[in-house]
């Protein structure tokens, strides 16, 4: 196809995507579509949630934006009104309003009454999404601290892609020295007290603040609506281990999706260097990591893990 045609095509898609939501609108604004069973994928960040979501984003069943929602979910609840106290959200501030604004955007944005999700912040919000939509299936996806560690390390060396949304936060960032002035990823509980700390330990703030609040939620969400995935197993055998997420999540794996899924660690989303396990052990963080992995040892038992980092 020539340039002028690939434009062409380009426009018309743009414009049939605008004509196919205003279509959708119309539809809601006479008799809304009730939302049914969304799925959530939840997990501390660089975990492996984006591998998760993206492969859940192939299943014809499901309904996904393919990017992160970060910025429509902050709107619902803005951090400035909340003080800035944390992502953290209540079952309390879950409202009717909230879920028909929620339903009718993903709707109006995939067509679909059933749609998957993932905004890693949302992993401190499951006792306001499950208040939301109480048939919510949650994916929790887990990885081992010493790797998930060194990747939120690295993650903090990239803040124009993983701060963007933190340059209004009232508080001066001097973490690392002041090597990163811009807050990275998510705001948990007692984020005040790291403003001058260290890279490894607030990436294990981080760590442990995330998976403290998910494994919490195992004692909230009916055990038929939340999936725990390691992320190691996805690495070993990722046919196996999301034949069994998709299954308990009520999505047919389909052959085009265990075609997917045995090819879709040849093409990683946003690695930072090879796809492998215990990275850590050899990587320039490792007494940066040992240092910390005290702190997370308990969360990390909880988890599945042992506490040395595996």
């Amino acid at each position: 196809m020539s340039e002028l045609g690939e434009k062409a095509a380009k426009t018309l898609r743009h414009y049939g995507g605008e004509l196919r939501q205003a279509l959708r609108g119309l539809r809601w604004s006479i008799t809304p579509v009730p939302i049914s069973r969304p799925v959530f994928i939840v997990g501390c960040s660089r975990a492996g949630t984006t591998l998760v979501y993206k492969t859940f984003s192939e299943a014809e069943e499901l309904g996904s934006l393919q990017k992160e929602t970060h910025d429509f979910w902050s709107e619902l609840h803005p951090l400035a009104e909340q003080q800035w106290r944390s992502h953290e959200l209540s079952a309390q501030q879950a409202s009717q309003h909230d879920r028909d604004t929620v339903a009718r955007y993903f709707y109006l944005h995939t067509g679909q009454r059933r749609f998957v999700d993932k905004n890693n912040q949302n992993g401190l919000c499951v006792p306001y999404l499950y208040a939301l939509f109480p048939d919510a299936h949650f994916v929790y996806v887990k990885r081992a601290p010493g790797d998930n560690i060194n990747s939120l390390i690295e993650g903090w060396r990239r803040p124009d892609e993983f701060a963007t949304w933190s340059d209004t936060l009232p508080a001066s960032v001097a973490v690392e020295g002041g090597a990163a002035d811009r807050w990275c990823f998510f705001l948990p509980p007692g984020w005040r007290d790291y403003l001058n700390a260290s890279l490894e330990q607030v990436s294990a703030l981080q760590y442990r603040s995330m998976n403290e609040a998910l494994v919490a939620c195992r004692t909230l969400i009916p055990p038929q609506q939340w999936t725990e995935i390691f992320y190691e197993d996805l690495l070993r055998d990722p046919v196996a281990g999301f034949r069994r997420a998709f299954t308990e999540v009520g999505v047919a794996f389909s052959a085009p999706l265990q075609r997917h899924c045995a090819e879709v660690l040849a093409t990683p989303y946003n690695a930072f260097s090879e796809i492998r396990l215990d990275k850590w052990r050899d990587g320039r963080h490792r007494e940066r990591i040992e240092r910390v992995l005290p702190s997370v040892a308990e969360v990390a038992r909880a988890m599945g893990y042992s506490s040395n980092g595996t």
